[in-house]
């Protein structure tokens, strides 16, 4: 993506109490593309009912790491659900990773699960399926609405809180109370 000075890229949109839609409620989302054309971004705290060795044995990949079988999955948005994501650290040699932004990328690519499930990956990674999009305008408009919040985003905050704290610290970076949010949206 062409970086524009309103770009969101590399950064967390924040779910506003006014988001009432289960799948979006109390939503950290990390934005990956947004331009003129339309914008994408992953849930970085929902966790499916899924484990990684779910993924694993779905794709016929052997894993014998416990700790790496039982790595949450997450659910990145109600697009494609089928579609799997790996959001992560270090870049290396997997195929189709792209860099979202510096020590951040992302690859749909199966290689490096094969990596992740043989104790060779990434030192950060999160395993995800679906994700978040808008056509163009359309985030643009929820913003205008309130819908969202946006903070700045970095690798500790996406993969070394805890999924359950990750909306709650993205939320306290902005430095204001939460009880201080209209449960009304609007402009002036």
């Amino acid at each position: 993506m062409t970086e524009q000075s309103a770009s969101l890229v590399d950064q967390c949109l924040i779910a506003t109490p006014a988001i009432k839609d289960p799948i979006f409620a109390s939503s950290l989302i990390y934005m990956c593309e947004h331009s003129e054309h339309g914008s994408m971004g992953l849930v970085v705290n929902h966790e499916t009912t899924q484990v990684l060795d779910d993924i694993f044995i779905q794709l016929d990949i052997n894993c014998e790491n416990e700790g790496t079988k039982n790595q949450p999955v997450y659910i990145g948005g109600p697009v494609q659900l089928e579609q799997g994501f790996v959001l992560h650290s270090n870049a290396d040699s997997w195929q189709n990773s792209v860099e979202v932004s510096s020590g951040i990328h992302l690859t749909s690519s199966l290689d490096i699960l094969r990596a992740i499930a043989a104790d060779d990956g990434p030192d950060d990674y999160l395993v995800i399926l679906g994700f978040s999009g808008w056509a163009s305008g359309q985030l643009e408009s929820e913003l205008q609405q309130n819908s969202w919040l946006t903070s700045t985003c970095n690798p500790d905050l996406l993969f070394h809180q805890k999924t359950e704290d990750k909306w709650q610290v993205a939320f306290d970076s902005l430095g204001f109370d939460i009880n201080m949010l209209s449960p009304v949206s609007g402009n002036a």
